[in-house]
Parts: structure tokens; C-alpha cells; sequence
């Protein structure tokens, strides 16, 4: 459970779920868990991934989900490293020591493969959701979210940060997908879900602080008082100029295609993979009217 949720604790919590006549229970999964296997079972209706390139991903081997709406405008996700031996562009990876988290190792593969980078120059650890390897001076640089306030608080100092929209690798974050019988069978119940679930953030948005109140009742390892510095960012990082026209959730097809493109051009994506292969626009559009339009 991260920040990232606290809308959709909020839209559970609140009844949104319920008015809508849902029955919703949120599963929480983490850095070196997958959210796609208990959709594809059929354990879940829905799931959340943290990278709209994760869904790019399952599509191009197969695996029958899409984007059906985006929590964040940008994927927040970052390579921090010490001003002692900082990483301010790729190149600077080269000799130095990455922790990253499994499910995130195909960024640093792209990021490396874009700017022709060796992947023998660069030595490689999997680590999990906390900075301590980076602290302890196990590796050099580590990934994290911007929004991971708790996990930051152990440095003392400035860190140094090499975003991966500034490496050339745009995203969105905290995709919400389905499968592509779901999208075309239960519209209505996704749609409702969508619906509530904009309903839980628009609140979100207008109490802050209440919100992270609801959600570290509900998950006590949030710490609400480190939670509620960073609201402001996440908020900012949920809604934007888009979400003002056209509400919560939405995204766009042209910003997908510039991710798919990035990806397939160092070989890790199909050429002829296509957005409409790993996003559907349909949930949104059935919802159009009912999502709050902030930013």
C-alpha cells in the first residue's frame, strides 16, 4: 500500500464503492509482486500497475490486458544516488552500482540499450521498496518513487535524482487495467468501479488531510504525518492540466505511443505492437460525464 492508493482506500472507506453497487476489496501488492496474475485467473476483476509499460509488457508477450484508466500523470520513478557519486545522466551509470526492484529492471535495461550503454559496465542488484542498500553504501544508486516520503526520511542530506521521463522514458503511473474479455463483457461493472473510484480521489483532492487520515487507519505502516508533507506532490503528479478538460483517469493515446516507440526501438517491444493493443479508451468514455474534471 503507497499514496498512490489513498484515493481508492477513500472511495472504499467512504462507500463510493458501495453506492455504486460494488463490493470491492483491495489486495495490495508491492515491489516484487505482480498484479496481472490474479486478473488473468479471474481472482480479481481489475488491477493496478505502477508503470503504463508494465501492461506494454504483458501485451507483448501475450498476455490479454489494457490501460483502462491512469492514476498519475507521470510515473514518479527515479534513480537516487549521493552527491559523493551522483547520477545525473545515464552515462553516469556506467561503473556504478544500481539497485533496482525486479519488476522495474526492463527501465534500466531501456534506459542502458538507449544510450548504447553496456549492460556488462553496469553492475546490477534487485532490492526491494527501502533506500537502506544506498544508505549502507551497497550500491551506488537506487530506485524509488518521488512520493516514497517515509523511505527517503532516513538521509540526512540532498539526494541526487535522475528521473525516467528525463532519461527519454515518458509513462504514466498507476495504470488500472483489465482484461480484454472484462473490457468487452462488464463494462458496466468496470465502468461503475472507474466512476467510484474518481469519486474517492476527487475527494481525495479536496481533503487532503482527511484522506491520509482514512488510509493510515486502514494501513497502519502509512505514517500520516510524513504521508500528509508529500499529498501536495501527489496530487500534483494525479491531476493536471488533462484532468481538468477531461477527468480523473484519462490518458492520452499519443503519449502511450511515444512510450511504445522508445521501447521498441532497443528491441523491447514489437514494432507492431499498437496502442490500441494496450489501452481502451471505452471505460472512460462511458464515464466521461461522472468523472470530476480537476487540475
Amino acid at each position: 500500500m503507497s499514496n498512490g492508493q489513498i484515493g481508492d482506500v477513500v472511495a472504499l472507506k467512504r462507500g463510493f464503492f458501495r453506492d455504486a453497487g460494488l463490493d470491492v476489496e483491495l489486495s495490495p501488492g508491492g515491489p516484487n509482486a505482480t498484479a496481472a496474475a490474479p486478473v488473468i485467473s479471474g481472482h480479481a476483476q481489475l488491477g493496478q500497475l505502477s508503470d503504463s509499460g508494465q501492461v506494454m509488457f504483458a501485451r507483448n508477450s501475450g498476455i490479454p490486458i489494457k490501460i483502462i484508466a491512469a492514476g498519475m500523470r507521470i510515473a514518479p520513478f527515479a534513480f537516487y544516488s549521493l552527491p559523493q557519486r551522483p547520477i545525473r545522466t545515464p552515462r553516469d551509470m556506467i561503473g556504478k552500482r544500481i539497485g533496482i526492484q525486479p519488476t522495474a529492471r526492463y527501465v534500466l535495461d531501456a534506459i542502458l540499450a538507449k544510450n548504447k550503454i553496456d549492460p556488462a559496465k553496469v553492475a546490477v542488484t534487485d532490492v526491494g521498496d527501502d533506500m537502506t542498500p544506498l544508505a549502507a553504501g551497497r550500491v551506488d544508486a537506487i530506485t524509488g518513487w518521488i512520493t516514497n516520503a517515509k523511505e527517503m526520511s532516513i538521509f540526512s542530506g540532498p539526494l541526487v535524482s535522475l528521473s525516467m521521463e528525463s532519461a527519454g522514458l515518458p509513462s504514466y503511473g498507476d495504470t488500472y487495467f483489465a482484461t480484454d474479455a472484462a473490457i468487452a463483457n462488464s463494462t458496466d461493472q468496470l465502468a461503475r468501479f472507474i466512476r467510484a473510484l474518481a469519486q474517492g480521489w476527487a475527494w481525495t483532492y479536496a481533503h487532503p488531510s482527511d484522506a491520509v487520515d482514512i488510509a493510515a487507519a486502514e494501513y497502519p505502516e502509512l505514517d500520516a504525518a510524513v504521508e500528509k508533507r508529500i499529498m501536495p506532490t501527489v496530487l500534483r503528479l494525479t491531476f493536471d492540466k488533462d484532468t481538468a478538460r477531461d477527468g480523473w483517469g484519462t490518458f492520452r493515446a499519443q503519449r502511450l505511443a511515444a512510450q511504445m516507440r522508445a521501447y521498441a526501438a532497443v528491441g523491447l517491444l514489437k514494432s507492431s505492437l499498437r496502442v490500441e493493443d494496450v489501452a481502451s479508451s471505452s471505460i472512460l468514455q462511458q464515464t466521461a460525464a461522472s468523472r470530476p474534471k480537476l487540475g
